[in-house]
């Protein structure tokens, strides 16, 4: 409850600097996503409660996102602050600050919450991402996308050859949006590329990398040998640090013709996960875990392909994502040897029509059909689960 005030008086105080959004380099922007969703009977949706009901399909309707963005600047310092407010509540999204150097105007300097700079999907923004949610592997890796941190930015001017080079590496918490609760700071780089050809062609890509840590909440840290987990108990384990590192390639593609503007970007990522038993996501909780640590080689990644319908406001999507949160092992060998749940892989082939109504107006259609690993030693996974999604969206951007 003290929350919500504090959320509303917020709010209120904010709103009221939306009189005069021009002023003393005042910007106020934000969007709302509202949807319809309907899932299979084991789906998972993004708007309202579970299925009520195991044994049927189900569907919902709410407001996915609804951002509202306060930005201040001045001179070489800005401010931004934004919230999300759907039915579920009010909740903080970005809050950071950032200051540009005054003699070369090639570094920044960000500190607060904001994204993570891993890849390029993370800080593709939700309001223009051509696919309803981000792939499987960031919703596991980087829940809510943003942390708390010190970012350094390093790019050259744009009147320099060497423009298309952006460098950006920081310090985090490595907890997501909430406070942090260790004292070690996970280090979080990306190096990328961007060339335009004409006006017709650009390519992009970068190399990102993550090396950070997971607090181990119990003695028995488990770890793969062959297809087995072998638990390791010492008593000094608890308190200590798991290792969490990540390396990610990405690369885009864009082209102009006749038929419409043409684009392909993927992202491919591997590496080293500590996680439960249950499952592999990263930390993003108040309190440190209790429980035990399971370490994991992952991999996965996405390919997204969308072609425009010439000059029309209408585009096609296609998108193919998958996560194996532990490559050692697959099949029915999932369910032996202290393996489970959390090893079980997915992938999802998700199509789409968008519809660029106005400048403000979106409409989004799109269509998943979510595939599981199946392993006989686990009863839920014996099949694949009965888990496609249809959503169905509106968007209005200011």
């Amino acid at each position: 409850m003290k929350q919500n005030r504090i959320c509303k008086g917020i709010i209120l105080l904010l709103s009221s600097l939306c009189i005069f959004p021009d002023v003393h380099g005042q910007k106020v922007s934000g969007y709302i996503q509202s949807q319809y969703q309907w899932g299979e009977k084991d789906a998972t949706l993004k708007v309202g409660a579970p299925n009520e009901n195991p044994e049927k399909t189900f569907n919902r309707i709410g407001v996915r996102r609804g951002f509202i963005k306060f930005v201040y600047e001045e001179s070489l310092a800005s401010g931004v602050f934004q919230l999300d407010i759907t039915e579920k509540g009010v909740g903080f999204k970005d809050a950071y600050l950032q200051v540009k150097d005054p003699w070369f105007n090639t570094l920044v300097v960000k500190a607060g919450i904001f994204d993570r700079p891993f890849g390029n999907e993370i800080s593709y923004s939700s309001s223009r991402r051509e696919s309803p949610e981000r792939s499987a592997i960031f919703q596991t890796l980087f829940p809510d996308e943003r942390d708390l941190g010190v970012l350094l930015l390093l790019q050259a001017a744009k009147t320099s050859p060497w423009n298309f080079l952006k460098l950006e590496g920081g310090l985090f918490a490595g907890n997501g949006i909430k406070q942090e609760t260790d004292s070690r700071k996970d280090f979080i780089g990306h190096l990328s590329a961007e060339k335009s050809f004409g006006s017709d062609l650009q390519i992009g890509g970068g190399v990102s990398y993550y090396n950070g840590s997971v607090y181990q909440g119990s003695e028995n840290v488990f770890r793969m040998n062959g297809q087995a987990f072998i638990v390791d108990n010492t008593p000094g384990n608890k308190g200590r640090f798991a290792k969490r590192e990540y390396l990610g390639l990405d690369a885009r593609f864009c082209l102009l013709s006749a038929a419409g503007m043409s684009q392909i970007r993927a992202e491919y990522l591997f590496g080293q996960q500590p996680g439960r038993s249950s499952g592999s996501k990263s930390p993003n909780a108040s309190t440190l875990p209790d429980s035990d640590t399971y370490i994991r080689n992952f991999r996965g990644g996405y390919v997204i392909y969308i072609q425009d319908f010439g000059t029309s406001p209408f585009s096609a999507v296609l998108k193919y994502d998958f996560y194996d949160p532990n490559t050692r092992i697959n099949g029915n060998a999932i369910g032996l040897n202290g393996t489970g749940t959390g090893d079980i892989a997915c992938r999802t082939f998700g199509s789409g029509l968008l519809w660029r109504a106005n400048n403000h107006i979106r409409v989004q259609a799109y269509y998943e059909i979510n595939r599981n690993e199946q392993t006989e030693n686990i009863s839920a996974y014996r099949n694949d689960r009965q888990d496609n999604v249809f959503t169905l969206r509106l968007q209005y951007k200011w």
